[in-house]
């Protein structure tokens, strides 16, 4: 089927003229709209929009042929968008009640770029409640499911968007990583992560959870096809004051995996008490295969990696408290009316949130309250500083860290649902990488005993994005377990 072909390969036959945009993009439409009874991967379809967008292509893909000038890499591509990114004109909900109706009258800055480059905007993917969330359990609008097992979780916060590319539905997606919310679910759906340097893409446009975490980044089958939409989305952005003015990232992937002269660390606190049997052990194994691809692989330590967990739930919630005190039925959404304009708020906000983002706002504001604040988020910034030295120390001797995304493969639908501690246990191998402010990519290395995906993640430098492409794209040339498919 033409909803088979990967970003690269379906570039490829749009610019010989093999497809039109028109064909590979109504096929996708018409997949996901088929799937979505079982999937429930979208919370809104823009199919009207998304075909006059595929015309559009179209006629840029002609002329760029009769011209003999070269189109744009991803003229013509669909994409979807979780829905905690602006889009003009197209509903965003953060998956939460209490923005339910808003339409923004602008576009995010990430994905207006990849518009500028002619990708196709299909719908906007479902998410956990303003992204805060590691099994897409928390949308207020229904739970998505993982196409490799619709009983269980495609992992969170932007499972819509990993199970979309997953299930075939469209060759690339967006989504959002505060604590691992790109990569985790990534490697519960099989596909390729992206989460990039903080301030290497720009946030603008993405409604804010934790302001000092947050990331905008890619999920796409492969290594290859990430990096060709990470390579249009980087970039300095006046609109957005945490933007970095870095060289842009020139992603140059080469056929054969050579990592001669690569340093991978592997470190000691990641392969912990608890982890899945399964897990380990294919994330052993595909460490084993880039070393037989060349790279030197060395053991290395992360000491302060245990006091992740304690540190990033004070400082994401305290930031959430802050960014979400906006929605109180005055500015934004539905309103439930009361006597006074305290009462508005009460109700309002008592009526929308759900109970993780209330959990979530609660214990921020608690953690920012007079009395407490140096105690609490004072003290989480200074280990989140020790935390991140130990990244720049580990940087010195190795030019990656390799370790797994999760300490399980994709668990059963509210098994979680009664217990908040061991559903954050589930982003104890992600949050490092935003508290240090790394990149992090997570790709398929496996299946568990169940047929489940397991990945791996790869963690860099600093704006080293290219390198983590480069190891990744290596094994994926090695491997196909990025190839496998859910049966649907």
């Amino acid at each position: 089927m033409i909803t088979d072909l990967t970003l690269l390969e379906a570039a490829s036959a749009l610019r010989e003229g093999e497809i039109s945009s028109r064909e590979l993009t109504r096929a996708c439409l018409d997949r996901l709209i088929a799937l979505e009874p079982e999937l429930h991967a979208f919370l809104h379809i823009a199919e009207e929009s998304a075909l006059r967008q595929a015309d559009s292509a179209d006629q840029k893909l002609i002329e760029a042929r009769r011209s003999g000038q070269s189109a744009p890499p991803v003229l013509g591509i669909p994409l979807a968008v979780k829905d905690v990114l602006a889009v003009e004109g197209l509903p965003c909900t953060c998956g939460s009640r209490i923005l339910e109706g808003f339409v923004p009258p602008f576009t995010a800055t990430a994905v207006k770029r990849l518009q500028e480059a002619g990708m196709i905007i299909v719908g906007k993917t479902n998410t956990d409640e303003f992204a805060m969330g590691s099994s897409t359990e928390n949308s207020a609008y229904g739970v998505t499911h993982n196409p490799w097992d619709k009983s269980r979780v495609p992992g969170g916060s932007s499972g819509g968007s990993a199970t979309a590319v997953a299930a075939r539905d469209v060759p690339a997606a967006l989504g959002t990583d505060t604590g691992g919310s790109v990569r985790q679910p990534a490697s519960f759906c099989g596909v390729t992560g992206l989460k990039p340097t903080y301030g290497r893409v720009s946030r603008y446009g993405l409604i804010a959870y934790g302001s000092s975490l947050d990331c905008c980044g890619v999920l796409a089958r492969s290594a290859a096809d990430a990096a060709a939409v990470f390579s249009v989305m980087q970039g300095r952005d006046l609109l957005d004051a945490t933007s970095q003015d870095v060289p842009a990232a020139a992603v140059a992937l080469e056929n054969g995996g050579n990592l001669r002269g690569v340093r991978i660390g592997v470190p000691k606190e990641y392969f912990i008490k608890g982890i899945q049997p399964a897990v380990e052990g294919k994330v052993r194994a595909a460490i084993g295969v880039l070393q037989s691809l060349g790279a030197e692989i060395r053991e290395v330590s992360l000491p302060h990696t245990g006091y992740a967990l304690p540190v990033y739930y004070l400082i994401a919630p305290a930031e959430a408290s802050a960014n979400l005190a906006r929605y109180d039925g005055i500015r934004f959404g539905p309103r439930v009316e009361g006597g006074h304009l305290w009462d508005v708020f009460y109700k309002t906000r008592g009526a929308k949130f759900g109970d993780e983002v209330t959990r979530r706002i609660m214990l921020g504001t608690y953690a920012l309250s007079a009395g407490y604040y140096e105690a609490y988020y004072g003290q989480a910034q200074k280990v989140r500083t020790l935390i991140r030295r130990d990244f720049e120390q580990v940087f010195t001797q190795v030019d990656a860290v390799a370790c797994p995304v999760a300490p399980t493969t994709a668990f059963p639908i509210g098994a979680h649902g009664d217990d908040p501690l061991a559903m954050y246990l589930e982003d104890v191998f992600t949050l490092p990488a935003n508290l240090a402010g790394v990149p992090g990519l997570s790709f398929p290395v496996g299946f568990d005993a169940g047929g489940l995906p397991v990945g791996m993640q790869l963690m860099g430098k600093p704006f080293g994005e290219e390198k983590l492409f480069r190891m990744a794209h290596a094994y994926q040339q090695a491997t196909d377990w990025h190839t496998r498919a859910p049966n649907l």
